[in-house]
Order: C-alpha cells, then sequence, then structure tokens
C-alpha cells in the first residue's frame, strides 16, 4: 500500500475517533446549558467553565497539529496533513452529533463554531464546505511534485481570511458596533453586553462572501496543481537553452 495512502487512513480512524469524544462532550455542554431545543444565543456560562471549554478547543488544535507535524516529513506535509486532519475531525464531528443526538436538522442549521478570539457563528453546511475544501488542498499538496508557491499560499490565506470574516461577523458587529470593545476582556460580567448576546438570533449568513473565498481558495489549489507542470516547461526551456 502507498505510504500516504495508509497514513491518510490511520490519520483518518484517529480523527474520527477524536471526533466521538468531541462530539460527547458538546452533547453533556448542551444538556447542562441548553435542555430545550439548542439556538446559537449565548447562554450565561461561568467564567471557570469558559475557560475550561476555551481550553479544551485551543488543545483540540495542538492535537491536530501534532498529527500534522509526526506524519509530514517536511513544513509542505505536515501542512497538509494538519489540513486534512482538520477536516476528518470536523466533518465526523457534525456526523456523531447526528448519530447521538439527531442535530443538526439540516446543513443551514446554525451553530456556535469556535470561541476564539471570541464567538463564531454559521450555518453547518458552511465549516463542512471548508472541510471538503481542506480535504482537496491537503491531497493536492500530497500529491507527489505538487508544490505550493508564495501565489498559492497568497490566494489559499486570502480566501480564508474571507471565510473566516463571515464567521466572525456577527459577534464582531455585537462587540464593536454597540461599543463593547473597550470592554472586552470582562463582557462576560458586562450585564447589557449579556443581554443583548442572550437574545441574539442571527438571520443571514453571508454566502456571497463565502463562495467568493471559497473561489480565491480554488484557484490557489488549481495553482498549486499546476505547479509541478509550470515546474516541467521550465526546465524544459532551460534544457533547450544548453
Amino acid at each position: 500500500m502507498n505510504t500516504y495512502l495508509k497514513t491518510l487512513i490511520v490519520i483518518g480512524i484517529f480523527c474520527i475517533a477524536m471526533a466521538a469524544l468531541e462530539s460527547a462532550v458538546v452533547v453533556y455542554l448542551r444538556a447542562l446549558y441548553y435542555p430545550g431545543e439548542f439556538t446559537v444565543a449565548m447562554k450565561l456560562i461561568e467564567v471557570r467553565i469558559l475557560l475550561v471549554e476555551i481550553a479544551r478547543e485551543f488543545a483540540t488544535i495542538v492535537m491536530l497539529w501534532a498529527i500534522g507535524h509526526l506524519a509530514g516529513k517536511n513544513l509542505k506535509e505536515r501542512f497538509a496533513y494538519f489540513l486534512y486532519s482538520f477536516a476528518i475531525w470536523d466533518i465526523f464531528y457534525y456526523v456523531w452529533l447526528k448519530v447521538f443526538i439527531n442535530w443538526p436538522a439540516s446543513l443551514l442549521d446554525w451553530d456556535i463554531l469556535f470561541l476564539i478570539p471570541f464567538t463564531w457563528l454559521g450555518p453547518v453546511a458552511a465549516p463542512v464546505i471548508c472541510s471538503i475544501t481542506m480535504i482537496i488542498l491537503a491531497l493536492a499538496l500530497l500529491y507527489p511534485g505538487n508544490k505550493m508557491s508564495t501565489a498559492s499560499f497568497g490566494l489559499v490565506l486570502g480566501g480564508s481570511c474571507l471565510i473566516l470574516f463571515t464567521f466572525l461577523k456577527d459577534y464582531g458587529n455585537l462587540i464593536i458596533g454597540h461599543g463593547f470593545l473597550p470592554d472586552f476582556p470582562n463582557l462576560l460580567s458586562n450585564q447589557e453586553f449579556v443581554a443583548l448576546a442572550s437574545s441574539y438570533i442571527p438571520q443571514e449568513y453571508s454566502w456571497s462572501v463565502f463562495w467568493i473565498g471559497e473561489l480565491i481558495i480554488a484557484a490557489g489549489i488549481a495553482n498549486v496543481c499546476l505547479s509541478q507542470k509550470k515546474l516541467s516547461i521550465g526546465l524544459y526551456k532551460a534544457s533547450d537553452n544548453l
């Protein structure tokens, strides 16, 4: 069996199991703080518990980074395996939630995606699409001979920033638009912010910005896939000049 394929299979198995563990924690959290119907409106959580949850999220990223670092032989491979690990984990996180508590009912259901540096919001379909894109990029990077040029990295980074904006804009508007930024470290003790966030339900996701970001990333992936061809043409021309 190809070494890359074997590594992808083993990483996939690990990340599927890791996703089950992660989703189990969320099942417990929802049972405690959302005993009724789940919404993305903020619940008043003890600061101690919130800090533990943020630490858990950070630890998850460290674990996924460690997988990439162990599996890859160089920076390009380590980045690719990190992307692949993150994507498999993220997709199966929602698969396991569906198995455990039959949620989401639809891929358009909104979810709290992340908490660092503040709450990310978006419909489930958005991170799932991102994860599929990450898998495609990871496989492109792992294909022998393909390279990520500065231009490719710039396209991927630029598209990712646009997508990140769509996740952060709702709470960003709450914090900045309502003048809470100076009190950012103490938001959970700010009664006005808590009252606002506790009743806030986003109505519309910025799909147009999201798809522009995806198209830019797709251009970066295409550039990665064409890098081998460009290199071959360059070497051919160089040999003609000798």
